[in-house]
């Protein structure tokens, strides 16, 4: 008889729940949150377990490594999953979603997450730790102007270079104003010289990445959008179809069909939104700024000029998707005469 287990992961301590092949408890318990605890209380339990379920979350790939070292059956499983199939509980605890979780794995309805590998989880916090000093100090820059507004001090229009000159021209003259301006504006340049430490960071992994350098064969994708791109992919290979790339970073339709009723709604937008703003990102500087042409940006368009110019930037990031998916699983560099397919009268 098969056994299945789901873990309940938490910050301290995890719930893990046993079932067999009928869905009968066999054994629960509470271990720490570490990959050694875990595998070790697997090995006490004496009976190989078929399945382990964990639900994906900031803790779960770290032990997922290490239980899969271990040469455990684990499986990291889709959260929306996990939470759709809990709602019809009426009490919820640790311990009931590790017998939910157990359940779901003894039924096989769950969909696994790719867990990425160490180095696309290191490129992927690099640009996480960027994109926080950069709202950082975005948030001085405004609280500084929303401060001086109160005293009629307008800053008014001013670029990186000449923001730190007005905002001293506009203060010297008031002792507090003046203190206070040069302590948030200490802080502004020690978050702008961090910002720029992960950039050059950042920009030198793209450099020496191959993967890198022949997705910035595409307009309008430069060293970050490509790096975003590519370790959110990780492995080309774990997915089937390029044009399930899309899907995956929440780029197509919403579709609810149910008896006489049929509506297509808007893009799902599950999945990593930093790709999708990528994408997105991508797709507004063919439209705008990029002067090569390419049946890309011709398809794009003619699209524009159907459906208007929104719905034919999301087409065109998904479009992107599918695309630079095909360039990582092909080897092969951007052809401007080959990325779309022309529209169909």
């Amino acid at each position: 008889m098969d056994h299945y287990a789901g873990i309940d992961v938490s910050l301290e301590e995890s719930h893990i729940c046993v079932v067999d092949s009928d869905g009968k408890r066999l054994k629960e318990a509470k271990v720490f949150s570490e990959p050694e605890p875990l595998i070790a209380w697997f090995a006490a339990f004496g009976a190989p377990v078929a399945r382990i379920g964990l639900e994906a979350g900031p803790l779960s790939q770290w032990l997922y490594a290490g239980m899969k070292t271990a040469g455990l059956a684990v499986e990291l499983i889709e959260t929306r999953h996990v939470r759709d199939a809990f709602k019809s509980m009426p009490v919820k605890t640790d311990r009931k979603d590790a017998r939910g979780i157990a359940q779901l794995m003894r039924l096989g309805w769950f969909r696994p997450v790719h867990c990425k590998s160490l180095p696309a989880q290191e490129v992927r916090a690099l640009l996480t730790a960027r994109k926080v000093l950069q709202l950082k100090r975005i948030d001085v820059e405004m609280s500084i102007r929303g401060i001086l507004r109160g005293f009629g001090l307008k800053v008014g229009a001013t670029t990186p270079r000449t923001y730190e000159r007005r905002i001293r021209e506009l203060v010297e003259e008031h002792d507090t104003l003046s203190f206070i301006g040069e302590g948030l504006l200490k802080a502004r340049a020690a978050l702008e010289s961090e910002f720029k430490l992960l950039e050059k960071r950042l920009m030198g992994l793209a450099r020496h990445d191959e993967r890198t350098k022949l997705l910035m064969t595409t307009p309008g994708v430069g060293a970050l959008i490509s790096l975003t791109f590519v370790s959110a992919i990780d492995d080309a290979a774990r997915f089937k179809s390029s044009r399930a790339v899309g899907a995956h970073f929440g780029l197509t339709q919403k579709k609810y069909q149910s008896g006489e009723t049929d509506v297509t709604g808007r893009i799902s937008k599950c999945g990593d939104r930093e790709v999708r703003c990528a994408l997105y990102e991508a797709a507004n500087i063919i439209l705008h700024k990029t002067a090569k042409a390419s049946a890309l940006k011709d398809w794009a368009m003619s699209l524009a000029k159907r459906a208007g110019l929104k719905k034919a930037k999301v087409a065109l990031a998904r479009k992107l998707a599918v695309v630079l998916h095909r360039m990582l699983a092909d080897g092969t560099e951007f052809i401007a005469t080959r990325a779309a397919r022309p529209i169909e009268a």
